[in-house]
């Protein structure tokens, strides 16, 4: 296998990232994890690869450049924007082992299958079933999945197909922007599993696990969100700074049904539990807000925080894989 290093050496990153007729494109993420996941992904000369969210492109050239003129890599974005211009930009480079397509990668892709490796750059709400059955026996996958049914909780996984099923090899720290149908402008709110969002008299969201269980109008979801923005009651964490992969990952490892994630600050993102009557949640800037001061909610965050500290705040690495199959695909879960 061509090293990943190697090849990054030999491809401009920023005519992709900042290309002159185009200029700078959000959706792009950072060449280091882009440069691990490749890595990880172990593709070689002569492999058909597909992968999911084109972006500004820079991820399709260096798949293109390890495969060879022998290989070939499907690029998928639901963007047509993107698409076209990584495209265009493939072009000017004299890439020709490369095409970009808009669709819903999440549905899969038919033709060029079957697949030696396939690789996503977006998170889908599971693994579908459609990108299993498009891949070689033998054949690796690595994408970031959700870990727990609320935004911004995944890890990235390497997944092997053997004998039409996945297992999973590994997990990282990690993940990208949601997998959506239709582009998606709005890049500080989830793009998956808001329950309530207010945007007066400023930006607030929440997501709760138990939405199947809240009424019609998510009156539920709406005062949980209340209960953290009027009037909470705030204190300051007393452990050391929050190491927020560990934390994200160990609350979802719990698999409470009240498992609740919320953005209450513009970049800010909390964790923690609520109940359509409760709610209490630990910000990634150590702030803990909840209810009311003898919330219930509060008290079972206290005590998934003390769990996690006593547990030595593991690393998302150390945990077990499980992938639970469903009609459309697999859920990912981690346990200790």
């Amino acid at each position: 296998m061509t090293a990943v290093a190697d090849v990054a050496a030999t491809v401009p990153e920023r005519q992709y990232t900042h290309h002159e007729g185009r200029g700078a494109t959000p959706h792009r993420s950072n060449p280091v994890v882009i440069h691990r996941e490749i890595a990880n992904l172990d593709v070689r000369e002569d492999m058909n690869v597909i992968e999911y969210g084109t972006g500004s492109g820079y991820s399709g050239a260096l798949l293109a450049e390890i495969v060879g003129n022998g290989g070939h890599v499907t690029s998928l974005d639901i963007d047509a924007y993107l698409a076209r211009w990584a495209g265009l930009i493939h072009q000017e480079r004299g890439l020709h082992n490369i095409r970009c397509h808009v669709a819903d990668g999440t549905a899969g892709f038919p033709k060029p299958a079957p697949y030696d490796r396939m690789v996503s750059w977006c998170t889908p709400p599971f693994l579908p079933k459609a990108w299993v059955d498009q891949v070689v026996d033998g054949g690796l996958i690595v994408a970031p999945l959700p870990i727990a049914p609320v935004p911004n909780m995944t890890v990235v996984a390497k997944i092997r197909v053997v004998g039409g099923e996945p297992v999973v090899e590994e997990v990282f720290t990690g993940g990208y922007i949601e997998a959506t149908t239709s582009p998606k402008d709005n890049l500080d709110l989830p793009g998956r599993w808001v329950d309530w969002e207010n945007r007066v008299p400023s930006p607030s969201w929440i997501s709760v696990a138990w939405r199947d269980h809240d009424d019609h109008w998510n009156t539920g979801a709406h005062t949980a969100l209340d209960l953290l923005t009027k009037d909470a009651h705030t204190e300051p964490y007393a452990g050391p700074e929050i190491d927020w992969p560990s934390w994200r990952t160990f609350a979802a490892a719990q698999a409470d049904p009240n498992l609740t994630m919320a953005g209450l600050r513009p970049d800010l993102w909390a964790i923690g539990h609520s109940t359509p009557a409760t709610a209490a949640v630990l910000q990634q800037d150590g702030t803990v807000l909840a209810g009311r001061a003898d919330s219930p909610s509060l008290t079972i965050l206290r005590n998934w925080l003390t769990a996690w500290e006593d547990a030595g705040r593991p690393a998302p690495e150390t945990y077990s894989s499980t992938l639970t199959r469903t009609s459309e695909g697999w859920n990912l879960r981690l346990t200790q």
